[in-house]
């Protein structure tokens, strides 16, 4: 009798499961006027989790070379974008959990290296995927997604950090470290 209850449990489960499979699949149907559109290079693995910062972005142009520059140009410019807002709350986070003296001072010197090494990072951003079209007008797309860890980010920031001898007196990389991953593990938890 016990074992056609969890025989019957297990069956419930699975059925449920399919229904809800079935039913949240991407066979939905699509409003009348209105057409699925696939964006390359998108997508969940193409998304910022707890270890990459990643970003997507596509360009346009007669010129083949000039659509992938856009591309990657525009893709950089979202990756900058995501880091500094995640930076932006590490550095506000970091700051109120450790003893200095001017705070606003310290908080607006982290800031200001970071964004030198944003700038500098975003020249070692690794494109993970690349897909090329041609519209019927005879431009050309390119989509692209690109990618940089975590890790790399904040040894450039350890770098820069540890190069001023202001910040260096108050700084505590494992403490930072800490807070930084805190923040990437709560941006994946919030996608």
């Amino acid at each position: 009798m016990k074992k056609q209850k969890i025989t019957l449990v297990v069956t419930f489960m699975v059925a449920s499961a399919a229904l809800l499979f079935t039913q949240c699949s991407s066979t939905e149907e699509i409003p009348a006027g209105e057409t699925r559109v696939e964006v390359l290079c998108s997508g969940p693995e193409y998304s910022t989790d707890d270890e990459y910062f990643r970003a997507n972005a596509l360009g346009e142009s007669p010129n083949q070379a000039n659509s992938r520059r856009m591309a990657i140009s525009n893709a950089r410019a979202d990756l900058a974008g995501q880091i500094e807002v995640t930076v932006k709350s590490v550095i506000d986070n970091y700051v109120q959990d450790i003893t200095v003296g001017d705070q606003q001072e310290f908080a607006q010197r982290y800031e200001g290296l970071s964004r030198e090494v944003i700038d500098q990072e975003l020249r070692g951003t690794r494109v993970i995927c690349e897909e090329l079209t041609r519209t019927e007008d005879g431009n050309y797309k390119t989509y692209v997604a690109i990618e940089l860890t975590g890790d790399e980010f904040l040894d450039g920031m350890d770098e820069r950090i540890s190069d001023d001898e202001r910040l260096r007196l108050d700084y505590d990389y494992e403490k930072f470290k800490e807070t930084f991953e805190e923040e990437m593990q709560e941006m994946e938890q919030n996608r």
